[in-house]
């Protein structure tokens, strides 16, 4: 697709055409020094330091097209634990963790292995509430709104992701670099899975079209993503939207709102930014609500 900007300078050769006519000139010295390649190609170049403001407007402008391109206007973002798994996963770790118990029944450690394989097995509900909302979205949708949007991990992303690719669905992955190996999951659209190596941009990504926010439990990047959803709201410098807090025991037990309150640090008038919600139904139907859609996705 072209862009209004690249019709209005179609009188002079594109970069593609010079990138091309670049590669006819003779096999010299000069040719081959990396001081006259062209600057857009070279990596050396633009993986300097002083590149940073370029490469931070490359990493904004790279997605935003695209989304452009695929007329994505709305998402519904879910973020949550990595971590988390499908039942099926959690019962076969509980079995291992039984069966050792069985051979060994003093252990400590498979005491101890037991108590967290319990915990997984009960937490593996949000991923089935993760999948089912993912579905919900994107089956009640029209085409190309409210598309699920999800930080392209496993776990609770993965579960969004997957829910959206049950109905055939497009759904948008937006990844970032880590030290340690970070794929993104295998039920994201292709061509709308995104890697990112700044947090900053990712989390505007994650924000610039969202229509509703759903955090299901989750470590210290939900907490990020949410507390900054939270911030800009509060502060005005995003319109209000739905956020909502999947399961109220987790995140009434992990973040004490009503202390802020007490004492001072925020007014108690903010804790109405968030709701919580314990199905993906009921988040469904505050979704479509907000965004002046009935249940079955008409306006």
């Amino acid at each position: 697709m072209k862009t209004k900007l690249s019709r209005r300078f179609g009188m002079f050769p594109s970069a593609n055409e010079d990138a091309v006519a670049a590669q006819r000139h003779v096999n010299t010295a000069q040719c081959n020094s990396p001081s006259y390649r062209l600057a857009f190609q070279d990596q050396d170049f633009l993986l300097r330091e002083e590149l940073r403001p370029v490469r931070l407007q490359l990493e904004l402008l790279k997605p935003e097209l695209a989304l452009q391109e695929q007329q994505i206007e709305s998402t519904v973002v879910i973020f949550g634990s990595a971590r988390m798994v499908d039942p099926e996963t959690a019962n076969v770790r509980m079995e291992k963790v039984l069966d050792g118990l069985k051979k060994n029944p003093e252990d400590p450690v498979l005491h101890q292995e037991l108590v967290r394989a319990r915990t997984i097995v009960a937490n593996s509900r949000y991923y089935t509430e993760a999948r089912k909302l993912g579905r919900l979205i994107s089956e009640n949708s029209e085409r190309y709104r409210h598309v699920v949007m999800t930080g392209g991990g496993f776990g609770i992303m993965g579960a969004a992701n997957q829910g959206a690719h049950d109905v055939g669905a497009k759904s948008i992955g937006m990844n970032i670099v880590l030290p340690f190996e970070q794929e993104p999951n295998p039920y994201i659209t292709p061509e709308l899975s995104f890697q990112f190596h700044y947090f900053a941009i990712r989390k505007m990504h994650l924000l610039m079209r969202a229509k509703a926010l759903v955090a299901f439990p989750g470590g210290f990047g939900t907490m990020d993503e949410l507390f900054e959803a939270l911030t800009l709201i509060q502060t005005s410098k995003v319109r209000p939207i739905p956020v909502l807090l999947f399961g109220r025991r987790f995140w009434q037990k992990v973040i004490n709102f009503d202390a802020l309150v007490e004492e001072g640090t925020i007014n108690p008038e903010d804790l109405d930014i968030f709701q919580y919600v314990s199905t993906a139904e009921q988040a469904w139907e505050i979704i479509a609500s907000f965004n002046g859609l009935t249940t079955d996705g008409k306006p």
